[in-house]
């Protein structure tokens, strides 16, 4: 798998985390720290040892980024060490960091959705939709709008890559695929 599809998810979380706590600054420090640490040849060679347990690793890891950042880890940064050595992501972690600043920059600019409806969506619908974006990802939010007389009901949104699907056409589609598997 690649580093980028790895570094995606756990970039997005912490990014989440960083926000709800004000830090996102810190978080910044810390993944720069943390990548400066886990792309040492030095590290490497420790971290894939068979020798070395995963607390001695873990221990040994946390050790060396506190240093680098100079201060005491969080319990939340602790934690994703943890995690990035426990399920062998270490090499991941300077992705992560670069999927986490990406998140970040894309944090202050304005999101742009794309919502299909079976029918045309009124001023006050669209509102309350748009409303609810923008409290959802604490941002601008613009949306573009599509009639799909095919959905017969229900909404799709949509941004980038990414699809909110509640329209009646796709619970009977998904309806239909349980159905013929049983």
């Amino acid at each position: 798998m690649e580093l980028s599809s790895i570094a995606k998810p756990y970039a997005q979380a912490i990014f989440e985390i960083a926000q709800d706590s004000n830090s996102v600054s810190g978080w910044s420090d810390f993944l720069a720290a943390a990548s400066a640490v886990m792309s040492d040849a030095s590290t490497k060679a420790f971290i894939a040892s068979p020798s070395k347990s995963k607390n001695q690793k873990y221990d040994l890891i946390s050790a060396l980024i506190a240093k680098a950042s100079s201060k005491e880890l969080s319990k939340q940064e602790s934690a994703l060490i943890g995690l990035v050595l426990n399920n062998d992501r270490s090499s991941a972690i300077e992705s992560i960091a670069n999927a986490y600043e990406f998140a970040v920059s894309n944090a202050n600019k304005s999101k742009n959705f794309k919502i299909i409806s079976a029918f045309e969506l009124s001023e006050n619908e669209i509102n309350v939709i748009v409303e609810d974006l923008t409290s959802k990802h604490k941002t601008t939010v613009s949306v573009e709008t599509e009639v799909d007389e095919t959905l017969r009901g229900g909404i799709i949104i949509k941004e980038g890559d990414k699809v909110i699907d509640t329209s009646i056409k796709a619970k009977v589609d998904a309806l239909s695929v349980s159905l013929s598997v049983n």
